[in-house]
């Protein structure tokens, strides 16, 4: 506990000296803590999407705290995000921990599990940025923090595509529209445990008035030497593209489609496909409606093991202060038996209650 101590009066000591040479320098803490019930009217489990695997049960998702500290008017920057609980374990799946659930090794220190994001930023002008470090992926319409995020369980799309990155990327500013390349460890690895590096692209802009916006995102990996790698793949791509549009002050729809393509080191090279749609509407600003309809189709079953999902989420957000509350209905249907019953035997369809509690600071 004295070592802990030292080293963070030793953080303080060494942000205050500095701050006396940078006026410029500051330094922002924000985070949040949510919690879930969920039932399954099948009385099991029956889910295939990530962060609520579970069945009756209270459950606490995250506890999150993050730092973003930056000095000489911006242009360097560093973030360290934090986050304890199932979804940040889950989230940082392959960096081991000892203690599930605890947030720390079996020598009560910190483990990499725990650490969200970490990165350095440098801008060495207004239109390009470069960024160092472990950062949540860009593929995709969804998020890992619960308050960033409509619907609080997650989507097909989400739970199979990339989760985070460890590399450099370049971000560059031309006008109305943005591009970013980089270059990453293997998907989801904080420590790299093969030689096959993964490449990262986006290319963005929308309307100039703002109400339309769009992402077109990469993310994959081939080569000679790719076979050489946890998964077995010798390529993975997956090209993914999100589109916003406001309709009105109340009202608007956000778009993700997604393709991956897969091909083994041996066996059938193959494809799925994910669509989805997000209707949010606000009647007041303390309450607000979401639909989220997705389709994935997987017509070689290389990947899900049914030809086809289609998933729907109704989620209200009604929000006291920082405090959302979020009551939310979940119905799904398969093309084959990849549900069960309460009897144990298979379905095609299942349907889910949940109500979750989102604090925000």
């Amino acid at each position: 506990m004295l070592r802990k101590i030292s080293l963070a009066a030793i953080a303080v000591l060494a942000f205050n000296a500095l701050s006396a040479q940078d006026s410029t320098k500051t330094l922002a803490f924000s985070g949040s803590v949510d919690g879930y019930y969920r039932y399954n009217f099948a009385g099991k489990t029956n889910n295939y999407t990530s962060f609520t695997n579970s069945q009756s049960s209270f459950e606490l998702g995250m506890a999150s705290l993050r730092a973003d500290a930056t000095a000489m008017s911006g242009k360097v920057g560093a973030t360290v995000d934090l986050g304890f609980g199932r979804r940040a374990e889950e989230f940082s799946y392959n960096d081991g921990n000892d203690n599930v659930g605890t947030g720390s090794d079996k020598n009560g220190f910190l483990s990499l599990a725990a650490i969200k994001q970490a990165y350095i930023t440098y801008a060495p002008s207004s239109k390009v940025k470069f960024t160092a470090g472990k950062f949540a992926t860009h593929v995709g319409y969804e998020l890992l923090d619960a308050p960033l995020n409509r619907n609080y369980s997650m989507s097909y799309m989400f739970t199979n595509g990339p989760f985070f990155h460890t590399g450099l990327k370049a971000d560059i500013t031309a006008g109305p529209v943005a591009f970013m390349i980089g270059v990453t460890n293997y998907t989801d690895q904080t420590t790299a445990t093969t030689s096959v590096k993964n490449l990262i692209a986006q290319f963005s802009g929308g309307t100039k008035n703002g109400k339309l916006k769009f992402y077109l995102n990469y993310s994959g990996f081939g080569g000679s030497d790719a076979g050489n790698n946890p998964s077995g793949l010798k390529s993975l791509n997956q090209i993914d593209l999100v589109v916003l549009g406001t309709v009105s002050s109340k009202f608007n729809i956000g778009y993700n489609g997604t393709v991956q393509s897969r091909k083994p080191v041996s066996g059938s090279s193959g494809s799925w496909i994910g669509n989805a749609l997000y209707l949010n509407f606000d009647p007041s600003a303390k309450t607000g409606i979401t639909l989220r309809s997705e389709i994935i189709s997987d017509s070689k079953t290389i990947y899900y093991g049914t030809k086809s999902i289609f998933a729907n989420t109704l989620s209200v957000n009604c929000k006291v202060g920082p405090l959302t509350i979020i009551p939310e209905l979940r119905f799904e249907s398969a093309q084959s038996n990849i549900f069960l019953k309460s009897n144990g035997s298979g379905t095609k369809s299942t349907a889910t209650a949940l109500v979750a509690a989102v604090y925000k600071f």
